[in-house]
């Protein structure tokens, strides 16, 4: 069963980046390749030497309304993070723990299971005490997300990094809108939970495309199973319909009046239900690959996965010729 939805939760997060000099940078939307780690450098380094410089604004270059980026980024404070339209969330509210968000969790280290060797990190944190809690939410901003086809690359994880398991933590790639009280409210959802929660017991993955938030009005369908691993998730809304597939096969699809109605922001979540239990402390880390987006089209998984290969293969790290918002 999906969660009950999100209070008092405004797009007002502050930006966790440096101040940004915009259109005095080079553009880095097509770096040279420098082994695994495309075009950026090792962890948390400046760009090596020759590389293009960070890009101060999205450059157009690409099939028109297209969005890829492979988070080939050298920290949350990295100027082209922003420049490219992401925000590492600070702000308070929910869900999860109330007033837990927090930069801490977000990173981009090498990873030798990711295509391309590098990955966003979002790690949930937690010794069983709000205090001691702190969720990780990286979202989007400045794009217009609404009809067409979403897909993302990212490992869910059955147990922690380090700790106890047990936790109801959420592991989620959405895209909602920018305001819970809109009246056309859109909201489009994978949200894995490794040990249930909200009464359910785990593992479950559902997806679930929302009409309302408050009170919630949604359709929803869950798969239980164990997914630990990397898996690529594909959601296209066209024509009427919301489709959710999975490393290539259909899960579920929904129609009528749960489909996107406005433009909707992309958010890769971290979070806890609920604290359970003490225990001790314990990291629970999701990692995002890369993100996908063709407006106004269904691609199938298998041309998802060719486009994205296509982008390695040239050494783009980032392409953006989607309109702004």
């Amino acid at each position: 069963m999906s969660q009950p939805r999100r209070t008092s939760r405004r797009r007002a997060w502050a930006v966790l980046t440096l101040p940004v000099l915009v259109c005095v940078l080079a553009s880095c939307s097509a770096s040279p390749a420098a082994g695994p780690a495309t075009g950026r450098g090792a962890d948390n380094a400046a760009p090596a030497q020759g590389t293009a410089a960070p890009s101060a604004s999205p450059t157009p270059t690409g099939p028109p309304g297209t969005l890829f980026d492979n988070f080939h980024y050298s920290g949350a404070d990295d100027p082209s993070l922003a420049a490219h339209g992401w925000q590492v969330r600070t702000d308070g509210g929910t869900p999860g723990i109330k007033d837990t968000w927090s930069p801490a969790g977000a990173g981009f280290p090498s990873d030798t299971t990711a295509q391309g060797g590098r990955v966003l990190q979002l790690r949930a944190t937690t010794d069983g005490t709000k205090q001691g809690t702190k969720q990780t939410e990286v979202l989007s901003t400045g794009t217009a997300f609404l009809t067409g086809t979403f897909a993302a690359r990212i490992y869910l994880g059955d147990e922690p990094t380090s700790g106890k398991g047990g936790d109801h933590i959420v592991q989620s790639f959405s895209a909602i809108s920018p305001d819970d009280t809109s009246a056309n409210y859109s909201e489009l959802d994978y949200e894995y939970m490794a040990n249930g929660g909200w009464g359910s017991v785990g593992p479950q993955l559902d997806t679930t495309s929302w009409f309302k938030s408050d009170p919630p009005d949604r359709v929803t369908h869950a798969v239980k199973q164990h997914l630990k691993g990397w898996h690529v998730m594909v959601i296209t809304a066209v024509n009427g319909k919301a489709t959710y597939s999975m490393d290539g096969k259909e899960l579920f699809t929904s129609s009528g009046k749960y489909v996107p109605r406005e433009k909707m922001d992309i958010h890769f979540s971290d979070w806890f239900i609920d604290l359970p239990f003490t225990g001790g402390p314990r990291n629970w880390d999701m990692k995002v690959n890369w993100f996908y987006y063709k407006a106004g089209e269904a691609v199938s998984p298998a041309d998802v996965q060719k486009t994205v290969d296509g982008f390695y293969g040239a050494g783009t790290d980032y392409v953006n010729t989607v309109p702004k918002s």
